[in-house]
């Protein structure tokens, strides 16, 4: 049964789960629960990845990975006379695309305090046009913090410090006409497709012509997701993460993309073919796109030396690695395209 509110739902509730790289646990959690939920077996690893087994006609496998962990910062100083608090970036994106964001940062006890990222010359009425309108770059970027503070005293009473980790505010919202905006639907929509694959297999009773192995990782925005333990016999290996929606792009909101390369080198061109002709049959809308600038946990686990056919497919999604959108079709038509395949 195709109940996208589910999918959508999945989605929000990931998306409103703090998993910036490295520190994925709580998601991890939501994650194996659902996926028990099903039936599944599932495992976490020492690092950290959440595996989930689906039996199927034969016990070669196939990996279908999405990645839960996202973007976010760390408070790399605290200056200790004005308390002025910089951070660095976890993952690669650029200030401005973070500057005025609402943020929280949680200590190594737990506990968050709110904030926003500014520039140090935000204020045109402080500083003029011209110092405001400087390019923004980590050196001239900091945390506001919403508290009554004044030196790093001040600040490091309160429990923070150097190391802790930031927390971007992702502000989802789902429209009337099916767009999804949002940061991070890199990767969490490639996660809640996963889930809602998972489901469908099972409600349907569908039994896959291959063994699935549900992977999802924490480390892939800091390039090293894949890289640790897998199961063995796997023939194949599918990240499920977004297509590179814009100009010059032959990726869209509304259609899953099959990446035929990316900064890496090609995908395995005879399973890339496959899921084309899949996608032509069951007329599932689609596009065929390269990206120069993109890796995905394909490649990694390639490097780390697994022997298998690898692809990429994904949801088209807009304005990657800032303020993201994508379309409920092309959470469909790659929910679709992944059913399709395993079911050959």
């Amino acid at each position: 049964m195709n109940n996208d509110s589910a999918v959508t739902d999945i989605l929000l509730k990931l998306l409103r789960t703090r998993s910036v790289s490295g520190h994925t646990e709580e998601a991890m959690i939501i994650i194996e629960e659902r996926f028990k939920e099903l039936g599944l077996k599932t495992e976490i690893t020492r690092k950290g990845s959440l595996l989930a087994t689906l039996k199927g006609n034969s016990s070669d496998g196939i990996v279908l990975s999405a990645h839960m962990d996202t973007l976010g910062g760390m408070i790399s100083g605290i200056e200790d006379g004005s308390g002025k608090i910089a951070l660095r970036s976890i993952g690669s994106y650029t200030m401005s695309s973070i500057e005025g964001e609402y943020c929280r940062v949680e200590t190594f006890s737990g506990k968050l305090y709110s904030g926003t990222v500014l520039f140090d010359n935000t204020s045109v009425h402080a500083h003029g046009m011209e110092d405001a309108s400087a390019k923004r770059e980590k050196k001239n970027m900091y945390l506001r913090l919403d508290e009554e503070v004044s030196s790093g005293e001040d600040i490091r009473k309160l429990g923070i410090s150097v190391g802790n980790y930031i927390h971007f505010d992702p502000r989802p919202v789902v429209t009337e006409s099916g767009f999804i905006k949002s940061r991070h639907l890199d990767d969490k929509a490639g996660v809640a497709i996963l889930l809602k694959t998972a489901e469908e297999l099972v409600s349907g009773e569908i039994i896959p012509s291959h063994t699935l192995h549900f992977l999802v990782t924490g480390y892939e925005e800091v390039g090293h997701g894949a890289a640790g333990y897998l199961p063995d016999d796997l023939i194949e290996f599918i990240a499920v993460d977004m297509g590179v929606a814009g100009p010059g792009r032959e990726s869209a909101e509304d259609k899953v993309t099959i990446c035929a390369a990316d900064s890496t080198g090609p995908f395995n061109y005879l399973l890339t073919k496959d899921l084309i002709e899949t996608a032509k049959a069951e007329s599932i809308p689609f596009a065929v796109d390269t990206f120069p600038h993109y890796g995905s946990d394909a490649a990694v686990a390639l490097r780390a030396g697994l022997d298998v056919r690898h692809a990429l497919i994904g949801p088209g999604v807009d304005s990657s690695h800032a303020m993201e959108r994508t379309h409920l079709k092309a959470l469909r038509a790659t929910i679709d395209l992944i059913k399709a395949y395993v079911n050959r």
